[in-house]
């Protein structure tokens, strides 16, 4: 899986060190030091498979000579304590080849160093671990100093500053993330961690060695453990400083989590005791906590608001497509796909002709719920045939690039994996449109955040989606259980006729995986004597092996697999298989190459899986394949689907032998027999997918090191760990009933306070003519306007601008406070008590005091972002007061005196916008990277400002260049839409929440 990797350090005299021996160390070359008139030789190092000095504009060509270089640097500084070089390091995801490693660290290096005057010398290293996994990961060493055509000129001051090392990091991660999108990887950086600062929290597994300085006479490795302190110690401040970093870190995985989530999270990210408490401290005060409840073993659990949001934007977007019927099938087209499938020997169940009917009904959502092997990607091949018929053009989409592959296969959809998808419309490509139909299997895989992106698109486009899946299989990697929320929100069609398996015995144990009676199918695989138990997992492995071999040999024809849980049980099944294959003769000639995960020897007769997609070869993360040809420089290999495919090595080398899989690899996999080694690490999940990949039969394999008895056994493969979304934890659903969660009034407040139309509501309601506080009218009555400003001006003539600020603050942070009571109270009507309306009248009065129209400018702020309330009246007013003077903007743009003439405002718009602009482009380019966010925000709402205002979005369509836009924005996406995509702007939290 990728990591996310950037350090940055100075490499200087201070700590004995050397740039000529430290690049000669990092090139792993030979380099004459001539300061100290010694060589440093390193060329003996492994590992490093890219070497190069990058110049900018004006450098002198002789600088490109790495000792040159170094000596020339080493000569200009002449303080004994000199800071020599900058060295950045970042981990390449190894999910990528070596070639398209080097060619994103090359880009990264180019765009942020050498583009911007820096020599960059980069050293690309692709070390293989202990665990025969590769570590790759990149050096630049950077110079400090200015340089032109006449050498090294003043050190560049703005190269120290903490701005760039923020803006680096979050750089890297946007490099990375873009590109992995490109390649059609299944992957992705976590970089929600820079969020709060533009600084994550560092990883404290390292990278190869870079523990390791330069000192003296040459390398000496520094103490690890003391380095992880280090970083453990670092990241302890920067939680205390954000406590939202962590929270947002223990929810990339889950969507609710235990006080001993947070105290192991608190464990690996401090040291010492003191420290420990302290962030402990700070993630139980912070603000973004959401306490939930109790769950069936009496844990408290939690969660964040952001988490909250997530949940009900998702849900927001699934209620508006399923309440549109726009995507309406005749009876006439449907009819004829199904008797065209008939012709070809496809006779639909009773179910799946159901499931026909309900995803092709016309509503924008549909969902299909369906057992392991009943054939869904059979009925939605039906499905297309009808959609294409009525005119829809069908799209489909899953999280791995295995599963789009086989819902391709099995249905004739032409489907991608969804982060390629997203990476499109991130660049304004393939967009969705009104006559789209996705349909996203395996959709039980995909988190909320993911879903709730796609949903939100399609809700937007006006297009139709189809989810289908079974929330029993695999659970999401990231955080949340979304799929199965939105099928018990709005219900779909469920296949439970098992097809895949011929014994009807068999399709019966399928049944009892799906409903979670895992016993019930380990019995009935033990009385058809394919259980089989031995002394140890090592004896289990062999009589795997045994039982596969005469199998194979007895069924050449049949298609087959091996199962268990981790990779390294995998390749040691690999391998036990491949020997038996060489014992009988059945493979070629060895020839050891060198792949992405190490030394591996390959044979024509081997089975190979392919680990990342490749468009070019069209292959996918986990395609199956025999080995036809193998040189040391190249390889043809025969897909299962019968093609024929050669690549050299050098370029695509992420291969290994596949007779042995992941059960995570298998999941939409079908073959005629399976052979399954259970270990420990298995859950219902895992076995309901293991144990039903089969047509013929399976051999279930264990140890009785790991499992004492059958009965140890069927426990451990029944634990149920579905994921929860945070919405699970309300009274109103009977899913959270079932599971014994009791509650707390907490869960109602906090979702109160996410749901805008209801903020609204209590709003308008508190206003009561005759209160003496100008109502929703307001802007209308430029007298009181005028009176209003007069006392403003007067108080600021009166004393000094410092003091009307701290009174505007006091006044914001009360009627923050005010709002904060009534919605934390939890009133069934929202309006609170009659002394806590009195106390926000009362607040809104003095907020009218020192900034006229301000409460109602601060109120529509809090119904769009509904977490600022909190906190503001924590004190913390720095992101409410930019929004607030956006809506004072809006507002006096939007109501302004009848003589302003609509194109006037336009004109406002318009000069507004371009200053936004100008001053996030200023922002970037100086590496403020918070101010940047903050303007890049504001520009959002003024673009979402335009669905509230359609005469201004007229006007504005006539000024498309002014805005930035090139070419049109037809193809049903507003303006409004077509600038957050064009400028690649962030609508905010409030994202997919009607207002």
């Amino acid at each position: 899986m990728a990591i996310y990797h950037l350090h940055v350090k100075v490499i200087g005299r201070k700590a004995g060190s050397s740039a000529v021996a430290s690049a000669a160390y990092r090139s792993a070359s030979r380099l004459r030091d001539e300061r100290i008139d010694r060589v440093q030789d390193f060329s003996s190092k492994r590992g490093v498979v890219h070497s190069e000095v990058m110049l900018p504009e004006r450098a002198p060509e002789h600088l490109g000579d790495r000792e040159r270089l170094w000596n020339d640097v080493e000569a200009c500084e002449i303080r004994k304590d000199a800071q020599l070089a900058r060295e950045v390091e970042f981990a390449i995801p190894r999910e990528m080849t070596q070639a398209q490693g080097i060619a994103l660290a090359r880009d990264f290096a180019q765009a942020e160093f050498v583009d911007q005057g820096m020599v960059a010398d980069l050293n690309v290293h692709w070390d293989i671990g202990e665990d025969g996994m590769p570590k790759p990961h990149a050096h630049v060493m950077l110079t400090m100093r200015s340089v032109d055509e006449n050498g090294f000129g003043p050190k560049v001051r703005d190269w120290n500053r903490t701005e760039m090392v923020e803006r680096w990091r979050e750089r890297w991660a946007e490099h990375v993330n873009e590109r992995l999108a490109e390649l059609d990887i299944d992957a992705r950086i976590d970089h929600r961690s820079l969020e709060a600062q533009g600084i994550g929290l560092e990883p404290q597994s390292q990278i190869g060695a870079p523990a390791q300085r330069i000192e003296g006479e040459g390398m000496e490795a520094a103490d690890r453990a003391d380095m992880h302190r280090e970083i453990a110690r670092n990241n302890g401040a920067r939680i205390i400083t954000d406590p939202s970093v962590a929270l947002n870190a223990i929810t990339h995985q889950q969507s609710t989590f235990t006080r001993r989530d947070m105290a192991k999270f608190a464990h690996r990210h401090s040291d010492g005791i003191e420290q420990f408490n302290e962030v402990m401290g700070a993630m139980r005060g912070s603000p973004d906590l959401v306490e939930l409840g109790k769950d069936g073993r009496g844990e408290d659990r939690f969660t964040t608001r952001n988490m909250i949001e997530a949940e009900q934007r998702l849900h927001h977007s699934a209620e508006r497509m399923a309440e549109r019927n726009r995507h309406d099938v005749g009876d006439a087209d449907r009819d004829a796909a199904s008797t065209r499938a008939e012709q070809r020997g496809l006779v639909l169940s009773g179910e799946q002709a159901d499931a026909l009917v309900h995803v092709t009904d016309g509503r924008d959502l549909g969902i299909v719920v369906g057992y392991a092997g009943t054939g869904k990607s059979a009925m939605l091949g039906v499905a297309r045939e009808a959609w294409e018929a009525a005119g829809y053009e069908v799209r489909g989409a899953a999280l791995s690039g295995i599963a789009a592959e086989n819902l391709e296969s099995g249905s004739g959809i032409s489907s991608r994996t969804i982060a390629s998808m997203e990476h499109g419309w991130g660049q304004g490509r393939d967009m969705l449109t009104s006559r789209d139909v996705l349909v996203i299997d395996e959709a039980g895989m995909v988190g909320t955040r993911q879903l709730e992106r796609v949903l939100s698109h399609a809700a937007e486009a006006g297009a139709k989606v189809v989810l289908v899946g079974d929330p029993q299989q695999l659970q999401s990697i990231e955080a949340g259980a979304a799929f199965r929320s939105i099928h018990e929100r709005h219900g779909g069609a469920e296949i439970g006729e098992v097809r895949r398996q011929h014994e009807d015995w068999q399709r019966d144990a399928t049944r009892d995986l799906a409903t979670g009676k895992i016993g019930n199918t380990i019995h009935a695989y033990d009385a058809h004597d394919m259980l089989h138990a031995a002394e140890t997992r090592e004896q289990a492995r062999g009589d795997l092996i045994d039982r596969w071999d005469r199998d194979r040999q007895a069924s050449p024809d049949s298609s087959r697999i091996i199962l268990t849980h981790t990779n390294a049980e995998v390749r040691e099944l690999n391998e036990a298989a491949r020997d038996r294959m060489r014992e009988a003769g059945d493979l070629g000639e060895d020839v050891r190459v060198t792949v992405e995960r190490g030394g591996r020897s390959f044979a024509s007769g081997d089975r190979i899986m392919f680990l990342q997609n490749e468009r070019g070869l069209g292959v996918k993360n986990g395609t199956l394949g025999t080995v036809e040809e193998v040189s040391p420089q190249s390889m043809t290999v025969q897909t299962d689907d019968g093609r024929s495919i050669a690549f050299d090595l050098k370029d695509y080398d992420r291969i290994d032998h596949g007779y042995a899989a992941t059960i995570h690899k298998a999941q939409g996999m079908t073959v005629d027999r399976t052979h399954v080694l259970a270990t420990p690490g298995m859950d219902a999940h895992g076995s309901y997918v293991a144990l039903s990949r089969h047509r013929d039969g399976l051999d279930l394999h264990y140890g009785r090191d790991d499992f004492a008895s059958q009965d140890r056994l069927a426990r451990t493969l029944s634990r149920d760990q579905a994921k929860d979304m945070a919405t699970d934890y309300d009274p109103a659903q009977d899913y959270a009933e079932r599971r014994g969660i009791t509650f707390r009034a907490r869960v109602a407040q906090i979702m109160r306070k996410l749901v805008p139309e209801k903020m609204r509501d209590m709003f308008d309601g508190l206003r009561q003519p005759g209160d003496g506080v100008p109502g929703p009218d307001a802007a209308q009555q430029p007298e009181r306007e005028k009176v209003g400003n007069q006392g403003v001006e007067q108080q600021a003539r009166e004393g000094p601008e410092a003091a009307l600020r701290q009174a505007r603050t006091r006044a914001l942070v009360r009627h923050a406070n005010a709002v904060d009571e009534i919605l934390s109270a939890g009133h069934p009507d929202g309006k609170g008590s009659p002394e806590q309306v009195r106390e926000l009248d009362n607040a809104r009065k003095n907020f009218e005091k020192v900034r006229p129209h301000g409460w109602r400018d601060a109120e529509a702020v809090y119904v769009k972002n509904p977490e600022l309330v909190r906190e503001t009246a924590g004190g913390d007013v720095r992101r409410t007061v930019r929004a607030l003077q956006l809506e004072t903007e809006l507002r006096t743009g939007r109501n302004a005196d009848p003589g302003i003439t609509p194109n006037a405002r336009a004109d406002r718009f318009v000069e507004h916008w371009q200053k936004l602009d100008q001053t996030s482009q200023r922002q970037y380019q100086a590496g403020d990277m918070s101010g940047y966010k903050s303007t890049r925000s504001a520009m959002g709402d003024m673009a979402k400002s335009l669905e509230r205002d359609p005469q201004l979005e007229s006007l504005l369509a006539n000024r498309k260049q002014q805005l930035g836009i090139g070419g049109d924005f037809e193809g049903g996406r507003s303006l409004s839409r077509t600038l957050v995509f064009t400028h690649g702007l962030d609508l905010g939290r409030g994202r997919g929440i009607g207002i």
